[in-house]
């Protein structure tokens, strides 16, 4: 029987593993470093005393190929969320809240009420998510939607900058529009918000290993590709330092890594090179919050936190494309985000809690219109090698939807090649 080597225990290797060998096939599984994940990890925090995530990740139960991921490792109970779609906004200049709620079915007749949508908007302005479905690849989200009205300054924009870790005025338009069409297009049912109820291993690392084993798959950890050895247009060998693996004539290869990386071991491959950051700060408060929100995260308007997540007494921000944030100290960052917190669930303002904050600098490629253009396909130049990550042309953003999708990509690509 082939096998099927996957490099990389990322979402985007994960899911490619997971998905093949409930085909059947035999796959080996490697990590470079000590666990899997990728930053889609948790940990202990010594200072907080408990499990915290690496960084925040949002799921909406239009999510696809996450949903199908998450079944397919039996972990569907490790998600928490609302039973109707909602999503609570705070502008932290005004004061002002409202929440987001759309409607059961696929006509969007949610718009038409001044209570489900953005307040100062009105439902002719909802047209112009049209405008990213058939958006062009080189416009941006700014040029789509970008104005001074409400639905730009207090949906679009923190919509588009969460999603893409991209400033709207750069971020690619067309990599949205497939979003909405997934999610808020379908209704209600499609954008249920879902966190991991838990932690993001406990929840999409953990049961994927567990399925992986039950399935006779090999899962090495510390084990660094540092060179791809090619025979013509075949991979014939993995040399990884002290190891060197040979290739059969039928064997596949899923390189399921980051761009920079990929971009070593596979010269002059094009990959998109720009980065931004992401900042999270997950405050331990001792209980969890009286809120009347029934939703675990609120979206934050005219502040320095994009996101708002509450998971029991620990609650996290999420900054994204937070470039000169993350330039801050921890202690300055702490403070502005707590800031945002406090005034969003109605917490003391003058004493923050212990706090972690976490600078994943270059967690996501700059998803500009020129970065977009470099994004390589599944399939390469040599016949038995994949490519995997949220970074390749998936035509979602990075997010771990896209992550995932490509992993589908990849094992689909290999079932086909057969």
């Amino acid at each position: 029987m082939p096998e099927i080597h996957v490099i990389g225990a990322g979402m985007a290797g994960l899911a490619a593993a997971v998905s093949l060998v409930q085909k059947g096939l035999r796959v080996i599984l490697y990590e470079a470093a000590g666990q899997a994940g990728g930053r889609c990890r948790s940990f202990v925090d010594k200072k907080l005393q408990c499990v915290i995530d690496n960084g925040n990740h949002l799921l909406l139960t239009g999510n696809k190929s996450a949903m199908r991921y998450i079944s397919e490792i039996g972990a569907g109970d490790r998600l928490i969320g609302p039973q109707k779609a909602l999503f609570p906004f705070v502008d932290i200049r005004t004061g002002q809240r409202w929440c987001v709620r759309p409607n059961a079915g696929i006509l969007p007749w949610w718009i038409l009420s001044a209570k489900r949508r953005v307040p100062d908007t009105r439902a002719r302005d909802y047209l112009s998510a049209l405008r990213f479905v058939t958006a062009p690849k080189d416009r941006t989200v700014y040029a789509c939607a970008g104005n001074t009205s409400a639905l730009y300054d207090r949906f679009w924009e923190p919509l588009a900058v969460s999603v893409l870790n991209t400033p709207a005025e750069r971020a690619a338009a067309c990599l949205l529009g497939p979003v909405l069409l997934e999610t808020f297009a379908r209704g209600d049912a499609a954008c249920r918000p879902r966190i991991a109820r838990l932690g993001l291993s406990h929840t999409l690392v953990d049961p994927a290993l567990e399925c992986l084993h039950r399935h006779g798959a090999t899962v090495w950890m510390r084990r660094m590709l540092r060179r791809l050895g090619c025979t013509g247009q075949r991979v014939t060998e993995l040399d990884f330092g002290t190891t060197n693996v040979a290739l059969g004539q039928e064997d596949r290869v899923i390189l399921a890594l980051p761009a920079p990386a990929t971009a070593r071991l596979l010269p002059p491959l094009p990959v998109p090179e720009a980065t931004h950051p992401i900042v999270n700060v997950h405050f331990r408060v001792g209980q969890p919050p009286d809120t009347s929100y029934d939703s675990p995260l609120v979206g934050i308007v005219g502040g320095t936190a994009h996101w708002v997540f509450i998971r029991g007494d620990v609650i996290s921000v999420t900054v994204s494309a937070a470039d000169a944030l993350a330039e801050e100290s921890s202690d300055t960052i702490a403070h502005h985000t707590w800031h945002d917190v406090a005034i969003a669930l109605g917490l003391p303002r003058a004493t923050i809690p212990p706090n972690r904050v976490i600078k994943e600098k270059h967690a996501t490629f700059a998803q500009t219109p020129d970065a977009i253009a470099r994004r390589p396909a599944t399939r390469t130049d040599i016949a038995n090698l994949y490519l995997a990550g949220d970074w390749t042309d998936t035509g979602l953003p990075a997010t771990i939807e896209g992550a995932i999708r490509s992993g589908h990509k990849a094992a689909r690509a290999v079932l086909q090649d057969g």
